[in-house]
């Protein structure tokens, strides 16, 4: 709180999904592992191969939050609302684990 309210630009609460990146040697591997991953709930993953064929699998998590706490140095939400946010952030991070 202290540093938020010393801030003098724009500040953002925010935790990043879960994103679990594999290098697999076959593109049937890769469909595997996402079908495996979409049916546990990892909706956002995806395969990608690149140029030279590497065949990449990314496992990755829908728990994001992005919430702006200040604009241009003016906290915009009160201490209570912080730490609701924290919360809500923890049990994601538990979600993920």
């Amino acid at each position: 709180m202290t540093a938020l309210e010393k801030a003098t630009g724009d500040a953002v609460f925010k935790f990043e999904p879960f994103v679990f990146h594999v290098l697999c040697r076959e593109l049937q591997d890769a469909q595997l592992l996402h079908s495996v991953a979409v049916d546990s709930g990892f909706r956002n993953s995806g395969i990608t191969v690149g140029k030279g064929g590497k065949i990449t699998m990314a496992v990755r998590s829908t728990h994001c939050l992005e919430v702006p706490l200040s604009h241009k140095g003016r906290l915009m939400v009160s201490e209570e609302y912080i730490e609701f946010l924290v919360h809500v952030a923890n049990q994601k991070m538990e979600e993920n684990i």
